[in-house]
């Protein structure tokens, strides 16, 4: 990967990794599902006029747009908002490379091979232990929560995989289309005070929904997916490891985000299932040619 490239990738860890806090701030402005219902309006409106939808299936712009958007979202958002640390959050959210390690062996009959299986049980462990520290907390409904966003986001990339070769920068704001009325519905429900949100919205508010609409969303997945295009997957994704870094160092910078030694332990556990589930295919092929 080109120097340039390598800065790109590492500044969209970067842009995901300040997200969190970036939403934290958000949600003491406004109710969870008003502020994704607000952050899917800013990503989708006025791109979709300049950008045609090309290729790309309303099929599965509905179904990612569903999942990824109203699911995920809503549980990550609901999550953090109930307690969840948005460090911890950066971190559990990244569950969802082993969650669609599991589903696209039973989807797409892609089965992990050794070394991922081992990942997958190290992570596994690593979220056990955080869930077992938060048994008696009122954390632990946010830590499951943020789970089952990880959970719905690994759907998702099931679908974006079932969905071909397609440009994942239209397709991010074309999906954006499909979450803000299903949000607005469910706001509207379950949510109370989005008018006085709404009446007495600052700069700071303002500034939370551009960041995590055009920023972490349009232009944070724009470059991702120009990136993937331009080189291997098993180039790029790694890079998404740096996440969960940049959302704890950020957390702690400008949230004053402490981190307990059972959270440390079980972050490491969690960051080394990922690292061997991410190259654990690569470490097996490499092994076998070394044998032969």
């Amino acid at each position: 990967m080109k120097a340039k490239d390598t800065f790109l990738a590492i500044l969209v860890a970067l842009i995901w990794g300040l997200n969190f806090v970036v939403i934290k701030v958000g949600l003491d402005s406004f109710p969870p599902l008003l502020f994704s219902c607000l952050r899917f309006t800013v990503a989708a409106f006025p791109a979709v006029i300049f950008f045609k939808r090309g290729q790309i299936s309303w099929k599965w712009i509905l179904a990612i747009g569903f999942t990824l958007g109203v699911v995920k979202y809503s549980f990550l958002f609901i999550g953090i908002k109930v307690g969840t640390p948005a460090g911890l959050s950066s971190l559990l959210i990244q569950s969802q490379v082993l969650f669609t390690s599991l589903l696209s062996a039973r989807i797409l009959n892609d089965a992990p091979v050794l070394w991922q299986k081992i990942g997958i049980g190290i992570a596994f462990s690593g979220i056990g232990l955080i869930a077992s520290s938060m048994i008696n907390s009122a954390n632990l409904w946010g830590f499951c929560l943020v789970l089952m966003a990880s959970i719905a986001w690994s759907f998702a990339n099931i679908f974006i995989k079932m969905a071909g070769n397609v440009d994942m920068f239209r397709l991010m704001i074309w999906m954006s289309i499909i979450p803000p009325l299903p949000l607005l519905a469910l706001s509207t429900i379950f949510e109370e005070g989005q008018k006085d949100a709404l009446a007495h919205i600052n700069l700071l508010g303002i500034g939370t929904i551009f960041y995590t609409g055009l920023i972490a969303t349009v232009l944070a997945f724009g470059i991702w997916g120009w990136l993937l295009r331009r080189y291997s997957a098993n180039i790029v994704t790694p890079f998404a490891l740096l996440v969960p870094v940049f959302g704890f160092v950020f957390s702690n910078l400008f949230l004053n985000e402490k981190i307990t030694t059972i959270n440390l332990v079980a972050s490491l556990l969690i960051l080394i299932g990922l690292v061997l589930i991410v190259f654990g295919r690569k470490t097996s092929i490499k092994s076998f040619t070394s044998n032969i």
